[in-house]
């Protein structure tokens, strides 16, 4: 999502209620330059502490789930702060007003709880967090910061029924499926603010929708991407290597015309969003790069059909796929269907949610299909 821009409502919240009044002692910004997160300690160096509290950085406040240990980073980020101009962008998208009911699922540091209980008071605002630690700290900090808002150590995925209906619902981890209950707890003409995303790989976007008069859909577009942690019972499924390719796999070998360029794009590229769209539960992992070498491993969930497609330095693509989907052939369609359609950013986007399952669209819902 591009910067967002503080707007003349919300600035006297961000104002009166600073970052740093949610954040541990030992936290793990990170470093945009090294590309890593990196640990800082107050009781240390506290102006280093301060200097990133007060950046345009997301930081890990969590790793593994809280079995973490030490100060070097963990293997799993759980638990975070946002980048303030990702807070700024999503809580303007909102468009909450005076005396609006707001459920958010997912406390985490319970900044963003602050912020939304200082512009329409702490009685209004429910949220949500699964780690009963995260839960505590949350509470804790909220508490002290004068925001005693409610804060409820359940599956965010559940909502919170006890104080339905809900006037808007944020979400501050990503989702693949947008959650039944979230909808049935949303009022009518209600908003679901909710990064959302596939399992092609961790690129999302955020998507704003809008519950139908008569309850039961939400539909909307998205606003720009984003990256998130997704919602713990909706995290990546777990992808072995040697379950799919197989000695006695058959397979096939050809050449594509797609380069590494065409394909990769850059890290928030609105190719590989609707990659994730076109080529549905499929997980796309890269490998490393040796030798001007870089291979592509594509992995079904649906069965156990895979792709890999090796890029080299002015040669051509060499493909090998295997099973019932042919995944790469999925990949070259979605990949010409996106230029003949103007290369669409993903503002052109938009998601539908229904009894019957989540249907994407392009433009408008007249065009859409299943994900």
């Amino acid at each position: 999502m591009s910067a967002g821009v503080l707007t003349s409502d919300w600035a006297p919240s961000f104002a009166a209620v600073p970052r740093s009044l949610f954040l541990p002692e030992t936290m793990w910004p990170f470093d945009m330059e090294r590309g890593t997160s990196v640990a800082v300690s107050r009781a240390v160096d506290p102006e280093r502490w301060q200097d990133y509290a007060d950046s345009d950085v997301p930081i890990v406040t969590q790793w593994d789930d809280g079995e973490h240990t030490g100060s070097e980073p963990g293997t799993l980020p759980t638990s975070s702060a946002s980048m303030p101009s990702v807070v700024f962008a999503m809580l303007g998208s909102l468009g909450v007003r005076a005396g609006d009911q707001v459920l958010e699922i997912g406390t985490g540091t319970g900044w963003n709880a602050a912020l939304l209980a200082h512009r329409l008071g702490a009685r209004n605002i429910t949220t949500l967090e699964v780690d009963a630690a995260v839960t505590e700290t949350a509470h804790t900090a909220l508490h002290r910061a004068g925001y005693p808002v409610r804060v409820v150590c359940t599956d965010g995925a559940l909502g919170y029924l006890d104080h339905a209906p809900y006037d808007r619902i944020i979400a501050t981890c990503a989702v693949r499926e947008i959650p039944a209950a979230w909808i049935e707890q949303c009022t009518p003409r209600g908003v679901i603010l909710a990064p959302w995303g596939t399992h092609w790989g961790h690129g999302d976007a955020v998507v704003k929708l809008v519950v139908s008069a008569g309850g039961g859909s939400a539909e909307g577009k998205f606003t720009g991407p984003v990256e998130f942690m997704k919602l713990r019972e909706q995290r990546q499924p777990r992808v072995r290597h040697r379950d799919y390719v197989t000695a006695d796999a058959e397979r096939e070998e050809r050449t594509s015309h797609l380069t590494q360029q065409q394909f990769l794009g850059g890290s928030f590229s609105a190719l590989q969003f609707t990659l994730g769209l076109r080529v549905p539960r499929c997980v796309r992992v890269l490998a490393e790069s040796e030798n001007g070498r870089q291979p592509v491993w594509l992995y079904s969930l649906t069965d156990r059909s895979w792709a890999c497609a090796l890029f080299k330095d002015q040669q051509p693509t060499q493909v090998w796929q295997s099973g019932r989907r042919r995944m790469w052939d999925e990949v070259e369609a979605a990949c010409t269907w996106w230029t003949m359609n103007g290369q669409p950013a993903h503002e052109r986007f938009g998601l539908t949610v229904t009894l019957r399952g989540q249907f994407a669209w392009l433009d408008t819902p007249e065009h859409s299909w299943s994900v």
